[in-house]
């Protein structure tokens, strides 16, 4: 991508200068990599900028009602061409831990989304993409463990079994009670704030 035609041009310049003995070539060369590094800040910074935004969208998404995994999934799809509505639709049940079985989080199944559309195989016999998806997976999931304690809907909420049992496919009133009592809204935001760190980590491994 962008940082790694700027990398690839700078090492060529560097390359030459090796290679060249005239003085005023050789600062020619120095002059074009300070450029090249100054562009380079500057997309950096742009595309920090843009990963905050998309973070806080995940979060003004939830505050508007949105569920977790459709929080996450709506503040990043559109990199891969996937309208808004769609990207509400896929995600639609996974929240609460898929349907509010209070399995895994749904923000953490929002982050296992972007990935498969990011990273994901789509040949049957491709094993080796099928494995480069999960460990990119595994490795969200256990940012996120770390950060979180769990990656289970139940641990998080800090609910017992029983309490599980009795959940139902009702979903909660979005009151000010509600937002102030779950910890749902930090979890998106992790969850955002994740793949937001890789995205960033891809575009700049060079």
């Amino acid at each position: 991508m962008v940082y790694r035609e700027i990398a690839t041009k700078e090492l060529d310049l560097k390359q030459n200068i090796v290679t060249l003995p005239s003085v005023a070539q050789i600062r020619y060369f120095n002059d074009e990599i300070t450029l090249f590094r100054r562009i380079y800040k500057i997309i950096d910074r742009k595309m920090k900028k843009e990963l905050e935004d998309r973070v806080q969208k995940a979060i003004d998404n939830f505050m508007l009602g949105y569920g977790c995994c459709q929080s996450v999934v709506t503040a990043f799809a559109d990199l891969y061409g996937m309208d808004d509505n769609t990207a509400k639709k896929v995600a639609a049940g996974f929240g609460g831990g898929v349907a509010r079985m209070r399995m895994m989080c749904g923000a953490v199944s929002g982050m296992v989304i972007l990935a498969g559309l990011d990273c994901g195989q789509t040949e049957g016999s491709d094993r080796e993409g099928k494995s480069a998806c999960y460990k990119v997976i595994q490795e969200l999931l256990a940012k996120f463990k770390e950060r979180n304690s769990s990656i289970i809907c139940a641990d998080l909420l800090k609910l017992n079994k029983e309490d599980v049992a009795h959940s139902s496919y009702e979903a909660s009133e979005r009151t000010a009670e509600y937002y102030q009592r779950r910890p749902c809204v930090k979890k998106v935001e992790s969850a955002a704030i994740i793949f937001a760190e890789y995205l960033e980590a891809k575009e700049t491994n060079i």
